[in-house]
């Protein structure tokens, strides 16, 4: 009898293995992508760097230029209009902080 439970034991440990990475896929943050809260211009490491939601608002800084916005930007993550700077939180598009850095082929 003991067999028997370990036999059904092992067989559900290996559908479990094997189900693992499609679980995994469903989880990844890319499956949460549209939950991102925006980021607010008061959130302290916006601050530190400076983000403005209208690139606009920035023409005062010093390492601003006409033309850098986020989706422009290195950092950029379109499939979530994210940010790699601010992980937690999306940023809008047209928007600026001084980290800005011109993505390649833009």
């Amino acid at each position: 009898m003991s067999n028997t439970s370990r036999r059904a034991f092992l067989k559900k440990g290996l559908f479990g293995l094997a189900a693992l990475p499609f679980g995994m896929g469903a989880l990844s943050s890319q499956a949460f992508a549209s939950t991102l809260p925006p980021l607010q211009e008061s959130a302290p490491q916006a601050q530190a760097l400076h983000y403005r939601k209208v690139a606009a608002d920035a023409a005062d800084h010093p390492k601003f230029e006409a033309g850098q916005y986020c989706d422009n930007c290195l950092f950029w993550r379109p499939a979530n209009n994210g940010c790699a700077l601010f992980p937690q939180n999306s940023v809008e598009a047209k928007g600026w902080c001084q980290s800005w850095v011109r993505a390649p082929g833009s």
